[in-house]
């Protein structure tokens, strides 16, 4: 049998198919940082389309998408088994994070096509209807099951590029509707060159340039102004292993201690410094107890009225007499021979599952699941999000590590801060591909909402932003790097259309879309 036979045998086409549908995944997730492979990136939408239209029944399609989404999800979320490697008990459990996990999340790409091939009729709003379907589970990858919304299609392009600044109307979603619609226009050029092939190919064309010079002539117009206040980020560049071992804790502290009262910069002195998440191998409770040496040694490392930002856990009593556990964001105030002021506190709304918390945590735990992950008692959420209102400091709201992956967590109108933190801990994946792409997802909800953010990891990435997306004098502490960043903190812009509206306009396109696909073509023919 040759190879051509053997392309053509039933065998063989269902190994074409399956590669197939692999490559298209894989290309999608590659155009994301650090990778950078945009135009192929790009080009997979309209592949996909194609796998999901030829595909033989609703079955066929709904694996076609699996295929795809998992192998987008693989290279995208592969990191996660970094963390189970922390703990040499839990390796064993890595290759099965790396697989379940994509697994999962390959099932909204799976649902898409499904639902695309049962629903499409003949002809060109074909693209409509697979960009609307498309871009709808994306947004339904974002909400079920609390949510996951890593790499929309949207964050193919780079926090801070000209395209990015469109997320300042629709957000990243509206970005990935904008995005695959214009790419999926070149579809119908595979099947036939006609006049109307053509137009749609170029009408697609012309979405993806406006998208592109429009933000360019935003970025050109870009004027970031001081807003008086100063920022020091710290990095102390401490592995997440090195932190569990007690004979490091002095260490950890005196790094961090070291880095915050470090020389000053031509900037002057700090009036706000941030530790990340997770900074300190302990509890807030610990910190404060009158017996330890470390709040002291925290107050020592400030000047008076400087205000420290830092992550901890803590344990807090709910007002039942049970305790609860509270992954929060403290702001202290070094008030002299006081010591340190506790003058804010934000706990986390939005947990990680099975990082943070065990979903239906009393059958897990029966079923021995608590046992095999990171949770050994679970945190409570925190209310939604409000803002920190501080002596001498914009207002500012925390969002901590996870929760800065999902938009629109900001507030707006009357509580509508100045700036945004994000103490995060990507410690636990080490210098994988995991916190460059954790750092591109945050920086959109700066473009979101139209505010800078200032985001402190242990070992990276972290930064400055401005309210473009885009690092403070071009500074960032790359992954594995330790030191600090002085910077003037910008002033907020003015509310975006996306900060007043939402995804509103993009869920309505998207059901104007998938109406307009699904109804074209309706009692009669027309070539494909």
């Amino acid at each position: 049998m040759t190879p051509a036979d053997w392309t053509r045998s039933g065998a063989g086409q269902r190994l074409t198919v399956i590669a197939a549908s692999l490559v298209v995944g894989a290309l999608a997730a590659l155009a994301h940082p650090p990778f950078g492979l945009l135009l192929p990136g790009l080009l997979a939408y309209p592949a996909l389309l194609i796998l999901g239209d030829r595909a033989g029944s609703v079955r066929a399609a709904f694996w076609r998408g699996w295929l795809a989404g998992f192998a987008y999800f693989f290279i995208g979320c592969w990191w996660v088994a970094e963390a189970f490697l922390v703990n040499p008990d839990q390796a064993w459990m890595a290759p099965f994070a790396a697989c379940l996990l994509p697994a999962g999340m390959g099932l909204f790409w799976g649902g898409a096509l499904a639902l695309f091939r049962r629903v499409r009729r003949p002809g060109l709003a074909r693209v409509a209807l697979f960009a609307g379907l498309f871009c709808l589970f994306e947004w339904l990858r974002g909400w079920v099951l609390t949510g996951f919304p890593w790499n929309p299609a949207g964050a193919s392009w780079a926090a801070g590029s000209a395209a990015s600044q469109t997320a300042a109307l629709v957000g990243v979603y509206g970005l990935g509707l904008i995005t695959v619609l214009g790419t999926a226009a070149f579809a119908p050029l595979v099947e036939r060159r006609d006049r109307k092939a053509i137009i749609v190919a170029g009408a697609g064309l012309a979405l993806i340039a406006v998208t592109i010079i429009g933000g360019a002539v935003r970025l050109a117009r870009a004027e970031p102004t001081d807003s008086g206040t100063v920022i020091r980020i710290v990095q102390a560049n401490i592995e997440q292993q090195a932190k569990w071992t007690p004979e490091n804790f002095a260490a950890i502290v005196q790094s961090y201690v070291s880095l915050t009262a470090g020389p000053e910069s031509d900037l002057g002195r700090p009036d706000v410094v941030i530790w990340p998440e997770g900074a300190l191998p302990t509890t807030f409770n610990d910190i404060v107890d009158p017996r330890s040496w470390v709040a002291p040694a925290m107050a020592e490392a400030l000047d008076e009225g400087q205000v420290l930002i830092v992550g901890l856990s803590r344990a807090y009593d709910r007002g039942d007499g049970q305790a609860s556990y509270g992954n929060s964001a403290f702001a202290m105030t070094d008030i002299g021979v006081g010591g340190l002021r506790v003058d804010a506190v934000y706990d986390k709304h939005h947990l990680v599952p099975f990082g943070e918390y065990l979903p239906a945590g009393p059958l897990m735990s029966r079923l021995g699941v608590r046992s095999l992950v990171h949770v050994p008692s679970d945190f409570t959420p925190g209310p939604p999000p409000q803002p920190f209102d501080l002596p001498g400091v914009p207002r500012v709201q925390p969002l901590i590590c996870y929760e800065s992956l999902f938009p629109g967590m900001t507030p707006d109108g009357a509580e509508r801060p100045a700036w945004i933190v994000n103490p995060s801990n990507d410690a636990w994946y080490g210098a994988t591909s995991g916190p460059v792409q954790n750092f591109n997802l945050s920086a959109y909800r700066a473009i979101e909402e139209g505010l800078p953010m200032a985001r402190a990891t242990p070992t990276g990435v972290s930064a400055l932003i401005d309210p473009w997306g885009r690092p403070v004098d071009k500074r960032k502490l790359e992954t594995g790097a330790r030191g600090v960043i002085d910077a003037r903190l910008p002033q907020a812009l003015e509310p975006t259309p996306y900060s007043r509206w939402g995804d509103w306009p993009m869920v309505l396109a998207v059901a104007g879309l998938i109406g307009l696909g699904a109804l074209s073509g309706r009692g009669r023919r027309e070539a494909a």
